[in-house]
């Protein structure tokens, strides 16, 4: 199947500048593609995902992608999509924040592929050299401010005001393209649809504008944008109570990666499988049919779980994610290990215990789970106290080294649902 063909029957082709025209250039040549990524933290997050597996897809087709980390616009910041000024990083930061980008890409891209072996580039290393007269007469001159104000990242600021800063943002980003252009023979820009007139259609107009004035052919470069990942539900995309869901797995860790995907809305899941996995067609329509017959094994959710914690934590994450998963459903907390309560009771209240031989009855008390010694005494007879996920009726009970996994760790659950973690 032509790449195109795949793409547009995921639903993952927002627009395209020349449908006809990409298809015919894709099937003469082994096209350079690239996608930017501006180092606004130490981590990418699953936002990002979409246009870094769309390098990889175009990868498996034969492609060979760049991708960009943004070590110069990401010290001037983009305005797409924000109603306000960003707050400028220091060049440390984002330096530091670029190393670590590019260390998530190779994870994610083929980096050593032979001819159409990703590769990563820094936009720092040309506009960090670039003087202001230099950026105004090669630059700027292409630009008219009608058409920069006619942008939707730019028409959307001008109530609350922009900056010059931003205002120059896509005249950077321009330059990206034009670089690439030139130097790699990059003809084809992916981004996100939020991308698309303040900085892919810009970078176009630009290499087409230098190539008139160097009275050259009129370059064959193309532009294509990727949807907008909406959720059913009307909340927003890999957000979470916790906040973003990031691909550092010391950020958000492989379990929790997992349960994100696992939660997804049944009307959702079937669409995710198809933006975010390399899942076959004949596959996706089983576990359709698998959702209409028994929705509630949650079937294609367990597989779009397993195929996204692989592909971004590596298959022992994966089933360390899993192990936890199951121990906490089936309350078989003994089974895991120090590092794997870590990760599942990341969340859960904690409490920090000097004494290793406390009773039962004094820990409830010291760390807050029972109001009293009398609430702990009544919590603990009826039945109310699960240690490591086996219940306790012992009033006398004295906490030993069997209670406690890896003499790190002791869960205790109150009820059917609150979990503390007790570290000593």
């Amino acid at each position: 199947m032509h790449i195109l063909d795949e793409l547009a029957k995921r639903d993952l082709i927002q627009q395209t500048t020349d449908d006809e025209g990409l298809r015919k250039h894709l099937d003469k040549n082994v096209v350079t593609l690239y996608c930017g990524f501006d180092p606004t933290a130490d981590s990418l997050h699953i936002g990002h995902l979409l246009p870094v597996l769309m390098l990889k897809r175009f990868q498996q087709a034969g492609h060979r992608p760049i991708a960009l980390i943004g070590g110069g616009t990401g010290m001037i910041g983009d305005p797409s999509g924000r109603s306000t000024e960003r707050v400028l990083n220091s060049a440390e930061i984002v330096k530091g924040f670029s190393e670590s980008i590019k260390e998530q890409l190779a994870g994610l891209l083929n980096f050593d592929q032979g001819e159409n072996s990703a590769v990563a580039r820094n936009n720092h290393e040309w506009l960090s050299t670039m003087t202001i007269i230099d950026f105004l007469r090669d630059i700027g001159k292409h630009f008219s401010i009608n058409y920069m104000l006619a942008k939707d990242s730019v028409e959307s600021r001008l109530e609350n005001g922009i900056s010059f800063t931003e205002f120059s943002y896509m005249m950077l980003q321009s330059i990206d393209f034009l670089n690439l252009y030139e130097k790699e023979n990059c003809t084809l820009q992916i981004g996100g649809s939020d991308q698309w007139g303040g900085n892919i259609t810009a970078g176009m107009e630009l290499i087409r504008r230098k190539q008139f004035e160097k009275e050259e052919d009129e370059a064959e470069v193309f532009g294509l944008t990727v949807p907008l990942i909406t959720k059913s539900d009307g909340t927003k995309f890999g957000k979470t109570a916790g906040g973003a869901i990031w691909l550092d797995p010391e950020k958000t860790t492989p379990y929790e990666f997992y349960q994100f995907w696992i939660n997804t809305d049944d009307r959702d899941v079937l669409k995710f499988i198809k933006y975010f996995t390399f899942i076959s067609f004949e596959e996706i329509e089983a576990l359709e049919s698998e959702l209409k017959e028994a929705p509630e094994k949650r079937i294609p959710h367990k597989r779009l779980a397993e195929e996204m914690t692989k592909l971004v934590h590596g298959e022992e994450a994966l089933q360390q994610a899993k192990k936890i998963t199951e121990a906490l459903f089936s309350g078989d907390l003994a089974s895991l290990n120090a590092a794997e309560i870590e990760q599942g009771f990341k969340d859960v209240p904690s409490v920090a215990i000097d004494n290793k031989e406390i009773g039962l009855v004094d820990l409830l008390v010291e760390a807050g789970i029972s109001s009293s010694k009398r609430q702990a005494r009544e919590d603990i007879t009826n039945g109310a106290i699960y240690i490591n996920g086996v219940r306790n009726q012992e009033v006398t009970h004295q906490l030993t080294e069997t209670d406690r996994i890896e003499d790190k760790f002791t869960i205790i659950r109150h009820g059917k649902k609150k979990h503390f973690l007790i570290r000593f």
